[in-house]
């Protein structure tokens, strides 16, 4: 369940969380065409709150509506501050942000393209995504039978809403058997990502991790352990990788907004590694809640303080 907080940001007011409200002919609703962000706000040692990459996230929120012709009727900057506003607002010291624009109700069928175009940002209290147990122990997965589709199916270049059917339907048929995540592969059979985060495989000290010409999702999380990578000298490549790959792997790990950085312990039954966290996933992760939470700002370009 989600924590239920006071406000909600909705099209440049702050509405009590039950005000929330859309009509059932919202637009959105019945044909998923909609974009969104998933950001993080993380409580620091030295007592502030800072929002991780939050310039990043909003980017690629217009870049989402960009790619799927949904105008936006808000600029930037003035999306920057709803979220901050919106964290003040509900007096959190750390939680998930979730904007979202979306096609408001009017002309029902496929177009649409004359409905209003709402924005809403919501935030929340979230631990680890896929448990605290599974950000020590790891956690286990699964490639699903579910393909991520390809770069001219979907636009995966863009967190649209109905782009994630296909997503839920991987994790819920992993769920079923027991397992705590789905690894998707893409049309011509290489590992693509799972179902709401990269992946990275580490074999023989090198760490790799899928192409972003592929159909992965650009993610900021992504980025920012590339860039930890080559900050540490661990050396890393973006390549095609193939699913027997995941079951040689010194070590499997994702990383997302969410996710933040998870290793993965077991992958179709299969054991990764020792089975257990291993020696550059722990360094990784460590280094990443220490970007994130401090003492020290180890990039203060990647913080924007509440």
């Amino acid at each position: 369940m989600v924590d239920k907080v006071e406000k909600i940001w909705m099209d440049g007011e702050l509405v009590p969380w039950d005000e929330a409200r859309v009509h059932v002919l919202t637009h959105t609703l019945h044909y998923g065409l909609g974009a969104f962000e998933g950001i993080r706000c993380y409580a620091r040692d030295d007592g502030r709150s800072a929002v991780f990459r939050l310039p990043e996230h909003v980017d690629r929120l217009f870049q989402s509506a960009k790619i799927a012709d949904i105008a936006m009727r808000w600029t930037p900057a003035e999306v920057t501050e709803a979220c901050l506003q919106t964290i003040r607002e509900n007096k959190l010291d750390e939680c998930y942000l979730r904007p979202l624009a979306f096609v408001g109700a009017g002309a029902m069928g496929l177009y649409g393209r004359d409905n209003p175009i709402h924005l809403t940002i919501a935030a929340w209290r979230w631990g680890a995504y896929l448990g605290d147990d599974g950000l020590k122990n790891g956690i286990r997965a699964k490639v699903s039978s579910f393909t991520r589709p390809g770069v001219n199916i979907t636009m995966t270049k863009a967190k649209v809403v109905g782009n994630y059917v296909n997503s839920i339907l991987a994790k819920r048929e992993v769920v079923a058997c027991g397992y705590d995540e789905a690894i998707m592969l893409d049309p011509q059979g290489y590992v693509s990502e799972a179902s709401g985060e990269n992946i990275f495989v580490v074999r023989g000290g090198e760490v790799i991790t899928p192409p972003l010409g592929g159909s992965i999702l650009g993610g900021i999380t992504r980025d920012s352990v590339i860039t930890l990578c080559r900050e540490m000298g661990i050396p890393l490549v973006e390549r095609h990788i193939t699913r027997d790959e995941l079951y040689i792997a010194d070590e499997v790990f994702f990383s997302g907004t969410a996710a933040e950085v998870t290793p993965v312990r077991e992958v179709d039954e299969r054991a990764v590694g020792a089975g257990a966290r291993g020696p550059l996933t722990t360094r990784l992760q460590a280094r990443y809640f220490q970007a994130v939470r401090g003492p020290e700002e180890l990039h203060p370009e990647w913080l924007t303080f509440v």
